[in-house]
């Protein structure tokens, strides 16, 4: 059975004892760098693995708690599944311990253990009062009725209760998935002589492959994974969950293109992005507010992007209120709909508020018209299904890549598959990769038709839309997929038919009232009384030429057969032109090296009206042009045959 793996994070002030705690558990020292042993503080990120249980692997994050490290301790906090709060019972809850609470809880990581740390050190009294005073800044947040262990790193006093309370906590916390696609944090790059560059994070979901292709983004650089470690073993693959050292292979991944703040992902189409839509959440206690225009930084990941905020439903967010805005990034990065990220302060730098992502590659927005706050409630908090009827109802005539659900609804593969097949179901429309919502289908639908109906009552004699003015009634960039399938599920349903790129309804017929039944006798008498000379239609009488029902009607006698249409200027007789057929097979059959002049001696009339038969018999077969002039193929065409 595969063991449950979580990321279990460290929080407190700096010097509360989170490092010497991580050691009493683990026997790491997560304290790497020379400069941390030096001044005796945790500056970086560190890690260490713990197995409270059977079945259980918690890989231990150590955060940073100086004030002048918030940034460090944030790269780490936003892939915590679990936290571990550090607080010194000679010292109490303090300023970076408050703000720790409020990042982790902005996160919505709900699940915490609080360690009182060195507990030998105080008297009981004291100790009482200090677990009050953590339990009254729990007392408003998700942690309230947190387990509380008084521990000592020195005297060993509680270690195992605690590791206990890890286990028990882990329990409610949620797996992260295997089957989910890849995305890695980078919080650390560096080489290795004879490996190349390394990166290092945590896996946040999915699974990576010794040989597999990856590319980071934003950089969106590419390439291949050639060794795996966790906590410094050597291993086939990496799960979602665990900490991992990845060597990567490839021209371009060196160190001055790899780095902190970056994301390794196993899918290329995943799209770093310059505007998320979110919900902010602002802090009550910190005085700040958010407005319309402000720079804030921006916390996802292990990375950090400087952003204005743009307010959709009012001027600014209060403190402790929360509202939608676009953060509108001065750098890409990569993002997912319902990932969570913090917001600080420019200047002074301190932590305001937390957000959920809503639209990963967001469109540009001002303000929030009818429903949309509705439906990006949904993508960040709805099943499913519901989520997804949201996304395509939010992307209206823009429809969405259906290979890209999993990034816009933050579902897992599977999850967007079963979601997918219940739109579907529900009267979505997929095409060429690209799917659309039912109620954009339908209003699609109702555009085609009423398109359709229009001209038929506006031009009642020709047989039909053409098929590309028709897909120009849909207001989108690549209208020609939805309309052409639904034009085609509409046809196969014989509500339509299509003919020769022309739609029409699939009872319509091209009907004369009684003025065009006249004029069309008229010129239909015409061309039969010219024979093979017929006018060129600039050439017809003023009156005809400037009908307007001229060329409805001309194309009407062509489908009927009862005209030919030679080229753009000259219509001719069928019948008329049948006996030509019949007299040049016959007089001329199996000829060769024939002029003008040759068919003129059969066919009597002038070159202005030879020229274009002698290309209409070319383009049906009865001639072949040679380079020493035509040729009369030996064929008889059937008397009086229509063309």
């Amino acid at each position: 059975m595969r063991p449950k793996r979580l990321i279990l994070g460290t929080a407190g002030h700096i010097d509360h004892g989170k490092t010497a705690l991580v050691k009493a558990l683990t026997g790491v020292d997560t304290d790497r760098l020379q400069e941390e042993k030096a001044r005796g503080i945790t500056i970086d990120l560190g890690f260490a693995e713990l197995a409270p249980r059977e079945g259980l692997r918690l890989g231990i994050v150590d955060v940073p708690g100086h004030e002048g490290f918030i940034r460090n301790m944030l790269a780490g906090a936003t892939g915590m599944d679990l936290v571990l709060m550090v607080v010194a019972a000679d010292e109490g809850m303090m300023p970076q311990t408050r703000e720790h609470l409020e990042i982790v809880r902005l996160l919505g990581i709900d699940q915490m253990v609080v360690a009182l740390t060195k507990s030998d050190l105080v008297e009981e009294e004291w100790l009482e009062l200090v677990e009050e005073e953590v339990s009254e800044a729990l007392a408003d947040t998700p942690f309230r009725g947190s387990r509380l262990v008084r521990t000592s790193t020195v005297t060993g006093q509680g270690l195992g209760e605690l590791v206990e309370g890890l286990a028990a906590a882990a329990e409610g916390a949620r797996a992260r998935s295997g089957s989910d696609i890849a995305r890695l944090p980078v919080d650390r790059a560096f080489t290795v002589r004879g490996t190349g560059t390394v990166v290092t994070g945590t896996l946040w979901s999915g699974s990576l492959r010794l040989g597999q292709t990856v590319v980071l983004q934003p950089s969106g650089t590419g390439g291949r994974i050639r060794g795996l470690e966790v906590h410094g073993a050597r291993v086939e693959g990496v799960e979602a969950g665990e900490r991992a050292a990845v060597a990567l292979a490839g021209a371009a991944v060196g160190l001055e293109r790899v780095k902190r703040g970056q994301a390794m992902v196993s899918r290329p189409d995943w799209r770093p992005t310059s505007m998320l839509t979110v919900r902010l959440s602002v802090l009550a206690g910190t005085g700040w507010r958010l407005k319309h225009g402000q720079r804030v930084r921006v916390h996802l990941g292990t990375s950090e992007v400087m952003a204005r905020v743009v307010t959709l439903e009012g001027p600014e967010v209060e403190p402790g209120g929360s509202g939608w805005a676009q953060l509108r990034l001065e750098k890409p990065m990569l993002a997912r709909t319902r990932d969570r990220l913090v917001v600080r302060s420019y200047s002074p730098v301190t932590t305001i508020a937390g957000g959920v992502v809503a639209e990963a590659l967001a469109p540009k927005r001002k303000r929030l018209g009818s429903g949309e706050a509705e439906g990006l409630g949904a993508l960040i908090g709805a099943p499913g299904p519901d989520a997804l009827a949201a996304l395509l109802d939010l992307a209206s005539w823009r429809g969405t890549a259906a290979d890209r659900i999993p990034v816009h609804t933050g579902l897992s593969p599977s999850e967007a598959g079963a979601a997918r097949t219940a739109a579907l179901e529900a009267g979505a429309c997929e095409a060429a990769g690209e799917i659309w919502g039912a109620g954009t289908v339908e209003a699609a639908r109702r555009l085609l038709e009423a398109a359709v109906d229009g001209f038929h009552e506006r031009e009642p004699l020709r047989p039909g839309i053409a098929l590309e003015l028709l897909r120009q009634t849909l207001p989108m960039d690549e209208r020609a997929r939805l309309a052409d399938r639904l034009l085609d599920q509409a046809a196969r349903e014989g509500r339509i038919r299509i003919e020769s790129g022309l739609v029409a309804r699939a009872d319509f017929r091209p009907s004369l009232d009684r003025r065009q039944a006249a004029f069309r006798d008229d010129l239909l008498a015409r061309y039969r009384g010219a024979g093979l000379a017929p006018p060129a239609t600039g050439e017809l009488p003023e009156r005809v030429r400037t009908n307007p029902d001229l060329w409805p009607v001309l194309k009407m006698l062509e489908r009927e057969g009862e005209l030919v249409g030679l080229d753009a200027e000259f219509f001719v007789d069928s019948e008329a032109l049948g006996r030509a057929r019949s007299r040049v097979a016959d007089e001329l059959g199996g000829s060769e090296g024939l002029g003008p002049a040759d068919f003129r001696a059969v066919l009597p009339v002038t070159r202005k009206h030879l020229i274009p038969i002698l290309s209409y018999f070319d383009r049906v077969g009865l001639t072949l042009r040679r380079e020493g002039g035509r040729e009369v193929t030996a064929s008889r065409p059937a008397e009086g045959a229509k063309d």
